[in-house]
C-alpha cells in the first residue's frame, strides 16, 4: 500500500507524514484543497478506510518541509503487543460533553502525551505522567496509575488527535479499569469546536509541524520550535540566555555539547543563506524514496 500512497502524495504536491500499520493509517498532511482531496480519495479507497475520520485546519504557509510515508509495527509505539485498539477501546466523549465529565470529582483526568507537550498546555486538573515517550506510559500506570483510580473512580484520557488514546484506553481496560473514556478527536477537535469562553483548556497545544502550537479555533500559537531538540519554546523561555534560535533552548542546553551547538549554528547559518536566496534548505533531500 505504501508505494501507491507515496505516489498519490507526490503527484498532488502534498507533504507531511503518513504511517501505515496493521492497526490502520494515521498522519497529518498539507497541500492545496485539490491535492489534499485527491490524497484523501486515495486513502478512502483502501480496504477498511472508506469512513476514515479526518480533521481539517488551515495554515497560511506549508507547515511541512518534506513528505514521509512509513510502514511501522504500531501507529504509535506503546510496546504492548497484546493491545488491540480495534477489539477493545474506551468510550468516546464528544468535545461538547467533555467539560462535564472532567469536572466531575469522581473522574481522574490523565494526559497521555509526553512532558514537553504538556508543558505547552493541558486541561485544568489533568494528571501529567511526566513521560518522555509514549512507550513509558504502561510502566507509569502500573507504578502510579492504579493508585489514582482506586475506589471505583472513572478515567478520562486525552491526547493531541485521539490516536494515542486508542492504545492507552485499550491498555487500561486490559488492566481491569471498568470505566474508561477518551476525548473524541482529541485536543484539536476540542479547540476547534468548544468556544474559548467555555473552555477548560489552559495554554496551547503542541502540534508536530511548523505551526509548533495552536490555540482555540486552531489559530497558530506563540511558541517557537527548538531546532536542536524539537521541543516547543514558550515566549518566556525565548528570553532565556540559553535560547538561541536554531541552536538551543533552556530544555536542551545542558543536554548538548559546545561541538554540537557549533554544528547547529552552521546549519542555521546555511538555512538563513538559503532563505535569502529564496531556496528551500530542507525538504527535497529528505523526502522518502
Amino acid at each position: 500500500m505504501r508505494a501507491p500512497l507515496l505516489d498519490a502524495c507526490r503527484q498532488n504536491g502534498v507533504k507531511g507524514t503518513l504511517l501505515l500499520a496493521h492497526e490502520g493509517i494515521n498522519g497529518t498532511i498539507a497541500g492545496n484543497a485539490q491535492g489534499v482531496a485527491a490524497v484523501l480519495g486515495h486513502i478512502r479507497g483502501l480496504q477498511g478506510c472508506a469512513d476514515v475520520d479526518v480533521k481539517f485546519a488551515a495554515a497560511e504557509t506549508m507547515p511541512f518541509h518534506r513528505l514521509k510515508v512509513r510502514v511501522k509495527r504500531e501507529i504509535v509505539t506503546m510496546g504492548q503487543p497484546d493491545i488491540d485498539p480495534v477489539a477493545s477501546v474506551g468510550t468516546y466523549v464528544d468535545p461538547h460533553d467533555w467539560n462535564a465529565l472532567i469536572a466531575d470529582p469522581d473522574t481522574v483526568v490523565i494526559d497521555t502525551r509526553n512532558r514537553y507537550e504538556v508543558m505547552a498546555g493541558t486541561f485544568a486538573g489533568a494528571v501529567d505522567p511526566g513521560t518522555t515517550t509514549f512507550r513509558d506510559f504502561p510502566d507509569w500506570f502500573n507504578r502510579e496509575g492504579h493508585r489514582l483510580v482506586s475506589a471505583g473512580k472513572r478515567v478520562a484520557m486525552f491526547c493531541t488527535g485521539g490516536i494515542r488514546c486508542e492504545k492507552s484506553t485499550a491498555f487500561l481496560k486490559q488492566e481491569g479499569i471498568a470505566e474508561v473514556y477518551h476525548l473524541k478527536g482529541g485536543i484539536l477537535r476540542y479547540l476547534e469546536e468548544v468556544p474559548a469562553q467555555e473552555s477548560l483548556w489552559r495554554g496551547e497545544c503542541f502540534v508536530f509541524d511548523e505551526r509548533v502550537t495552536v490555540g482555540h479555533g486552531l489559530v497558530q500559537g506563540t511558541h517557537a520550535l527548538c531546532r536542536a531538540c524539537r521541543r516547543p519554546v514558550s515566549a518566556a523561555d525565548q528570553q532565556s540566555p540559553h535560547f538561541e534560535e536554531g541552536i538551543s533552548c533552556p530544555a536542551c542546553h545542558a543536554e548538548r555539547s559546545d561541538e554540537q551547538r557549533a554544528s547547529y549554528r552552521e546549519r542555521h547559518r546555511q538555512e538563513q543563506l538559503a532563505a535569502a536566496r529564496g531556496e528551500a534548505h530542507v525538504g527535497a533531500r529528505w523526502e522518502d524514496n
